[in-house]
């Protein structure tokens, strides 16, 4: 038996708007003792909304203005789920998303934000691009501003729906990047124009009056066009309709920064909301309907102190939400919050110059000054996430609320009990029915073993993977897994039949385990099933942390094996995916590595190995494996020792995922790379070579991991464009069989 600490409640938060991330700091910092956490975002990165007018002015760099969430929740330690909510059930304490099994809470946070309402006209729904959610809108401005970087013409029109403060900062903003890009418009014979198009009788009228008059000298000075009392009346492709007489701007771009709007997945779930839809909370930031459910930020409003959708309130509610959570987990009572009613604003222009407004006060600043203390805020609050480490451990903690721990037993008593399994089949058994496979005798119907046919004239292949937790979401652990399990059989060209699973599910509450055992389970049938196996049984138990792998069976003929030992001279090497998964995962763990490298490197891990094999084999392939733990040079090795060859392999032509040459040059590499690195005195090495970039990613371990096939020259190029028709886009050719030789041996 073993001590272990025990974590009793589970507490979700959805979205990860600033009230998260300030609150996520907070428990990096100070862990909650005896809580899990898990957090869902649609992305993996969230925007620090002081910052991204100057990144549409080019002031900031996309990385410079984004809070890593996965880093964040790495430190935290808790799951990080990257997709989109769907439904809440808050009877049943359930949260629906688009891609992912249902999560259950005890706590639930909400901090989503809020998109802007867009007139139900004809063609709004259709035409432009709303400025929230920001992801989208980024993608859109960035793709924009670099297709005209690019333009002959300089004519363009961009037309911003919206008159409040956003909606000029905006204006101020794009501005300043179109002078860059296309010259200043006194410069140009056709000038570019931007028009703001406004409903109301004034711009910014949360603004005091020597503000909107300033605001106004500016847009003016600049040659914006300001059209206000001007309803949108339709838009089309290319033209806007507004205003009572019907006038018309045509426009290249067009942008909606209009009044804010709640998500409508909130609308059914039986929330309170406000009649505009937002979640009504009290003083304390929870539902007035459900006391176990917080929000914060836009999506959120005091039932007592409603302030206007801005992010100096979302980032104010930060710490009095981490405050609440942690008192709401530890049965403590919770804190009031009273947000200020007066509020200071600094609005950049775009021209490293920025004013001040304070409340309904007609007085304010423009100055330079203002924009380097604006760029020092918005930068102290950004330097909060880039150096993070944990005060404290929770299994440390000597907190009076903090329970004993308990004796965890072990043997079969670890094992995970037997109604949570049973229960999570059943439901996993309604998404994934039985597949109709003859040679499945027995399954999962609670026999002690299950028994497996094989078909006459075939042979059986079984291999077996299990490691820890790579990546802190459940369900896309089980199905990278099950992806890499299933590729030893690919390798050998079998056909997978059945597998078994081996889950070791983190200590928890019985609800808690439910939930990551479905998403664990959820990932892995999904992934069988496409392949055509099922799962016909396993072994669970408990553990400090997760880990998941299985033992797979699948059916060949004979004659038509894949094995390492048929290298022939004038081989091509053919490599389907590119390297790097060992160091940008190890460089997750260091906290080095960048959200969007996690996202590229998962796209190939995701990716199954069948159809590669398949085209494989239709081009004559003499020999095949997977690259997983030992690397590229490790497996190949495999291969040559058996085969009695000498190969080369050219380091230039491999392909390296985005941010693993960045983290090596950082000194990150995976704690296998030394072993791995073992091989290089079986080598012969050109002069120089061990200082090429790539030279390290030859004994970085991969995870689900492409195949390295052997294929005869003269079929090499169909054979690499066929992989890249069939979805395996970066595949590419590393080397050659060079001959026959008794003292085999790799050239690079």
């Amino acid at each position: 038996m073993r001590h272990s600490e025990s974590k009793t409640t589970h507490v979700l938060l959805i979205g990860g708007g600033h009230s998260h991330a300030l609150a996520l700091r907070n428990f990096a910092m100070d862990p909650l003792p005896g809580v899990h956490l898990t957090l869902v975002s649609d992305r993996g990165v969230t925007p620090y909304s002081g910052m991204l007018p100057g990144h549409l002015a080019g002031k900031y760099s996309y990385e410079e203005c984004h809070i890593d969430l996965r880093r964040l929740m790495t430190v935290v330690g808790g799951e990080f789920i990257v997709d989109r909510v769907c439904g809440l059930d808050p009877v049943r304490n359930r949260v629906f998303l688009e891609q992912h099994p249902e999560l259950s809470y005890d706590w639930l946070s909400i901090d989503v934000g809020s998109t802007p309402v867009v007139p139900e006209i004809e063609g709004a729904g259709t035409y432009g691009m709303p400025v929230k959610p920001w992801q989208p809108f980024l993608e859109n401005w960035s793709q924009w501003i670099h297709k005209l970087s690019t333009a002959q013409n300089k004519a363009v029109q961009l037309v911003i729906v919206g008159g409040g403060a956003g909606g000029v900062e905006l204006a101020l903003n794009a501005d300043a990047k179109l002078t860059e890009v296309l010259g200043p418009r006194s410069a140009l014979k056709d000038p570019w124009t931007i028009h703001v198009v406004h409903r109301g009788d004034e711009i910014m009228t949360h603004h005091n009056a020597w503000v909107r008059q300033r605001c106004k000298h500016l847009l003016q000075q600049r040659g914006i066009q300001v059209y206000l009392k001007s309803e949108v009346q339709s838009v089309s492709e290319r033209e806007l309709v507004f205003g009572q007489m019907g006038e018309s701007l045509a426009y290249d771009q067009l942008f909606w920064v209009t009044g804010a709007a709640a998500p409508e997945w909130l609308q059914p779930c039986g929330l309170e909301l406000t009649p505009s839809g937002f979640i009504s909370v009290d003083d304390e930031l929870r539902s007035l309907s459900h006391p176990n459910i917080f929000a914060t930020g836009d999506v959120a409003t005091m039932q007592n102190y409603p302030r206007p959708k801005a992010g100096v309130f979302a980032v104010r509610q930060g710490k009095p939400l981490a405050e609440n959570l942690r008192r709401a987990t530890q049965g403590d009572p919770l804190q009031p919050f009273k947000p200020q009613s007066q509020f200071l604003s600094l609005i950049g222009t775009g021209r490293d110059r920025a004013i001040a407004s304070w409340g309904k006060i007609p007085l304010g600043l423009e100055s330079a000054s203002l924009w380097n203390w604006k760029d020092q805020i918005d930068r102290a609050f950004m330097e909060k996430f880039s150096e993070l480490s944990p005060m404290m451990d929770p299994k440390d903690s000597t907190s009076d609320q903090q329970q004993a721990p308990i004796m965890h037993c072990a043997g079969c008593g670890s094992k995970v009990g037997g109604s949570i399994l049973t229960q999570v089949l059943n439901e996993l058994k309604d998404i994934y029915p039985p597949l109709d496979n003859p040679n499945i005798l027995l399954g999962l119907e609670g026999e002690d073993a299950a028994v497996v046919q094989v078909p006459d004239g075939k042979v059986m292949v079984q291999t077996v993977d299990y490691f820890r937790q790579i990546i802190n979401d459940p369900y896309l652990f089980g199905k990278i897994a099950t992806h890499h399990a299933l590729s030893d059989l690919f390798a050998m060209g079998a056909q997978p039949q059945s597998a078994m699973a081996i889950a070791t599910i983190p200590y928890g509450t019985p609800r808690y385990q439910r939930m990551i055992l479905r998403q664990l389970l959820g990932g892995a049938r999904e992934v069988l099933h496409q392949a055509g196996a099922s799962l016909v049984g396993g072994h669970t138990t408990e553990g400090e942390e997760l880990a998941f792998g299985l033992s797979c069976h699948g059916v060949a003929n004979p004659e038509q094996l894949l094995r390492k030992n048929g290298l022939q001279p004038d081989n091509v090497l053919i490599l389907t995916q590119p390297l790097g998964i060992g160091v940008i995962f190890a460089g997750q763990s260091q906290g080095k590595a960048q959200s969007h490298w996690i996202d590229q490197a998962l796209e190939p891990m995701l990716q199954s190995n069948q159809r590669a094999a398949d085209v494989a084999q239709s081009f004559g392939v003499t020999a095949c494996t997977d690259i997983t733990g030992f690397g590229l040079l490790g497996h190949l090795w495999e291969m040559v020792e058996p085969s009695g060859v000498r190969v080369s392999v050219e380091l230039d032509e491999i392909q390296v995922l985005a941010g693993a040459l960045p983290l090596i040059q950082d000194g990150v590499q995976s704690s296998l790379y030394d072993q791995n690195a073992q091989i290089s005195s079986r080598l012969q090495l050109s002069p120089g070579i061990e200082r090429h970039p790539h030279w390290p990613l030859l004994f970085d371990p991969q995870t689900s991991g492409g195949l390295l096939i052997a294929i005869p020259s003269e079929q090499a190029d169909l054979c690499v464009q066929a992989l890249k028709d069939a979805g395996f886009e970066r595949s590419h050719q590393v080397g050659r069989v060079l001959k026959q030789d008794p003292n085999p041996a790799i050239h690079i």
